[in-house]
């Protein structure tokens, strides 16, 4: 893989830090600014939120613009946010720098995983995509446990402003490392959007979105959790994230071989009948130190391995409106993130923390029936029909 996709990665690292940080900060965020944990946890919310609705608009607004220059562009917003972020004093300026830091985060992901596609050889583009969601899986190896270790010494602000330096630095080296990278053919807003109204790209959309929220009710409150299950709190808590986040890293690197071996769906449902089975048996195989540490990895391996056979999916359904589509799947996944933060939040006031994984099984369980209805071949004649070489085989399978 060439250097270049590494310096994506790198950027997505930066993103996917800032987008998670609120896991590890938590803590911080609630003693300092005096508010609960379930408030607290509605960062992530509003980022997320901001995120699914802005990503979309934003790829059709700056549809004509150069690629790196959009990307360095992402990378500055996210940066202001985050610094922002830092310097803000109040829950509710704390919740506006988010915002910021959110439309940045939302131009970036869907616009360097389309950037690594283009530099890559097709045979190669699933590990391109691994590669560069790498980034976001070792934002949770290094970053999340980070903020939780950092959160007490530098508080909030010393974190948020430390993540700024480091997206400002990504920035900088993409601008000084990637090639120019035209934009796509200039297409008419409608022309655009016309993929989205496919069968297939909205069964992927849903899949994403039901992942997302199944994953992100348990992972928002994961530190109060294993406390709770494990008996463990500070450096113990963070270690366990590690372990989830090396399992992440694993699953994703995985997942981009398998992508580019596999029949995408069939491969999907393994992965999503595993997961259920690991997410819904959380609070059984968390009550030991090395318990919890096995099943963070094996929940993290499976949450991120799933990521590159939907993104090359969807490349795979509609190439020329591939940019469209990675911004609509990075949509579905903040918006299965920020519904999880709502759900999450309810399941803990009506029944407590310990039924909190196995109610969120369910969205998964729906995830793989859509999955198993995917298996079937499609009779519809309007379908779009692919025309690259490399999605041939899946064409003829949805004709």
């Amino acid at each position: 893989m060439s250097a270049r996709t590494y310096l994506l990665t790198a950027g997505a690292f930066a993103i996917g830090t800032s987008g998670y940080i609120v896991t590890g900060v938590l803590p911080a965020v609630s003693e300092e600014l005096h508010v609960t944990h379930a408030t607290a946890g509605q960062l992530l919310t509003a980022f997320a939120i901001a995120y699914a609705l802005s990503s979309p608009l934003l790829a059709a607004l700056t549809g004509r613009w150069e690629r790196r220059t959009l990307l360095v562009a992402a990378l500055a917003v996210s940066a202001v946010g985050n610094l922002a972020a830092a310097l803000a004093p109040t829950y509710p300026l704390l919740l506006a720098a988010r915002v910021v830091s959110a439309l940045g985060a939302a131009v970036y992901t869907p616009g360097a995983v389309l950037v690594a596609t283009v530099l890559t050889p097709p045979e190669r583009r699933g590990r391109a995509v691994a590669l560069v969601f790498g980034g976001l899986t070792f934002s949770l190896v290094l970053g999340v446990p980070a903020g939780n270790l950092l959160g007490e010494p530098l508080g909030y602000q010393g974190v948020f402003g430390l993540i700024a330096a480091i997206t400002a630095l990504a920035a900088v080296a993409v601008r000084l490392g990637l090639p120019v990278v035209e934009a796509p053919p200039t297409v008419r807003l409608r022309e655009r959007f016309a993929p989205a109204a496919d069968r297939r790209v909205v069964m992927v959309l849903a899949l994403t979105v039901l992942a997302c929220l199944s994953v992100f009710t348990v992972f928002n409150y994961v530190a109060p959790l294993l406390t709770a299950t494990a008996h463990v709190e500070g450096v113990v808590i963070s270690l366990l994230l590690v372990a989830y986040g090396v399992g992440g890293a694993f699953g994703n690197w995985a997942g981009g071989r398998l992508a580019d071996r596999f029949d995408t769906r069939k491969l999907l449902v393994t992965m999503f009948s595993c997961f259920i089975v690991v997410l819904a048996t959380l609070p059984l195989t968390t009550t030991t130190v090395v318990g919890a540490a096995l099943a963070l990895f094996a929940w993290g391996a499976l949450t991120w391995a799933a990521n590159p056979p939907i993104q090359s999916w969807l490349i795979e359904l509609a190439p020329a409106s591939s940019g469209l589509l990675l911004s609509l799947n990075a949509s579905a996944i903040y918006l299965g993130v920020g519904l999880s933060g709502v759900l999450g939040g309810l399941v803990i006031s009506w029944v407590g923390l310990l039924p909190l994984a196995p109610i969120a099984a369910t969205p998964a369980v729906l995830a793989l029936v859509l999955l198993v209805l995917a298996l079937k071949p499609a009779q519809d004649p309007k379908a779009l029909v692919v025309t690259s070489p490399s999605s041939g085989s899946l064409a003829k399978q949805w004709k």
